[in-house]
């Protein structure tokens, strides 16, 4: 898959980190419902159940090929192991893995590898990935997104960290072609009162805003 594609058609990926697995299909399904299409599930949470619910959310979006489900926070080979073996459709990185960018360059996976300095960014581009996670973009000058495509012409950024609904739009009209929102996506009580059509207006509301 082309994730530049991805991201310039879909602008939003919902981060799932620490969603409890009972809710995790009525969560995706509720944000599937407002306007997001990419999820990433992260593999350090809820107990090393992160595979698992890839594989439940492949199964339950298989016939709407137009959702992308991805596994976050592979950082070693065993987590690279498991994502595949999961189904996820592209892997992230919250920072240069080599060994996640090894994996991934070898079995032609996509790959959103976690960036933060013009080394990271080199060494990335070294292994062919050019679409990379700006991370933390929160912590960032607006303007550094810029001064990273100056010397490396070609690069295409996705925000992630520090990223929600009230500051989504001004990372988009600062040069990236998109963003991960983890746990600012929605308000907390909407899930742990399982408000799932509220969450679907949520996430409706901030999309509009965005288009």
């Amino acid at each position: 898959m082309n994730l530049r594609d991805a991201f310039n058609e879909k602008h939003i990926c919902s981060i799932m980190r620490d969603i409890p697995d009972e809710i995790c299909i009525d969560f995706a399904e509720a944000v599937y419902r407002g306007g997001i299409s990419m999820f990433e599930i992260a593999m350090n949470s809820n107990g090393g159940t992160g595979d698992r619910q890839i594989a439940l959310l492949r199964k339950h979006f298989s016939d709407r090929p137009e959702v992308l489900i991805g596994a976050g926070t592979v950082i070693s080979y065993e987590r690279c192991s498991r994502a595949e073996a999961a189904g996820a459709t592209f892997f992230l990185t919250p920072s240069v893995s080599e060994v996640t960018l090894r994996y991934c360059s070898d079995r032609d996976i996509a790959l959103l590898p976690g960036v933060a300095t013009p080394t990271d960014v080199a060494i990335c581009l070294s292994y062919g990935y050019d679409v990379l996670k700006l991370f933390p973009a929160g912590d960032m000058p607006m303007g550094y997104v810029k001064s990273l495509r100056g010397p490396f012409d070609g690069t295409d950024y996705v925000a992630v960290g520090g990223v929600g609904p009230k500051n989504i739009a001004d990372f988009l009209s600062h040069g990236f072609i998109g963003a991960g929102i983890g746990s600012s996506l929605v308000p907390k009580e909407l899930i742990k009162e399982h408000r799932w059509e509220d969450i679907s207006s949520s996430v409706r509301e901030m999309m509009a805003g965005i288009n």
